[in-house]
């Protein structure tokens, strides 16, 4: 059997702590839970000269999360929050990228910040920081370990992501400050939080484009595994 090639972007980090020099870094538990779906994870250094030949042997993407912002410019803002904080290298590949598999139809799944990538992508806007942003916000960024649930989002019916889970509303972890701020053409809001904040987003115009806010890898519900197995199951398709 010939298992899927799922490409997953790596976060990158200056000197210090693991190496002298720049590094890059992934949690093994978005590996873990792509194998665990069947698939065979294969982590992206940002080449962004090697975008278009990574697409050619791939089939799917991952946008991870990180500690990082997409640069307001790169969405039409001329304001900037002080809390933004930018990877421009990072970014430049992950715009390629996601780009380049929405044009060939490639399944597209991003996480927290590779959520908002993707909601960019798709001609969104995001909310540069949550408590400036949503009277009486959720903490967002759960003071609680990731490991653990932060908080419920409810789940849209009809939407892709509700007939993927089954349910209408699931715990998820949360660490974020930003979120998708509006719902532009052709993008379905398909999970919201209880203060209103934007949990999830889908492009039902592409094969498999989703996008969520909290970080399924950690697999803390059914909902978060039949996820990773239905974006497996749309990249061996």
């Amino acid at each position: 059997m010939t298992l899927p090639l799922i490409g997953i972007t790596l976060d990158s980090e200056a000197p210090g702590g693991y190496s002298k020099f720049p590094w890059y870094a992934l949690r093994e538990n978005y590996c873990s839970a792509v194998a665990g779906a069947g698939g065979l994870p294969v982590p992206l250094p940002h080449e962004l000269a090697r975008a278009e030949t990574y697409l050619d042997a791939l089939g799917g993407i991952i946008v991870t999360g990180g500690a990082f912002d997409v640069d307001p410019a790169i969405f039409g803002s001329r304001e900037r929050h002080a809390t933004v904080a930018t990877k421009d290298r990072r970014t430049a590949f992950e715009l390629a990228l996601v780009k380049g598999a929405l044009k060939r139809d490639l399944p597209v799944l991003g996480i927290c910040g590779g959520q908002q990538l993707l909601h960019v992508v798709l001609g969104g806007r995001l909310i540069q920081h949550i408590p400036d942003e949503i009277k009486g916000a959720l903490a967002h960024e759960q003071p609680n370990p990731r490991d653990e649930p932060g908080h419920d989002v409810a789940v849209v019916p009809g939407t892709l992501l509700h007939r993927i889970v089954g349910v209408a509303k699931m715990p998820v972890n949360s660490a974020n400050h930003q979120a998708a701020q509006d719902e532009p053409e052709g993008v379905v809001v398909n999970a919201r939080a209880g203060d209103g904040v934007i949990e999830g987003i889908e492009a039902p115009r592409y094969r498999f484009c989703l996008g969520v806010q909290w970080h399924p890898e950690f697999l803390l519900s059914e909902g978060d595994r039949r996820l990773f197995r239905a974006f497996v199951a749309a990249c061996g398709a």
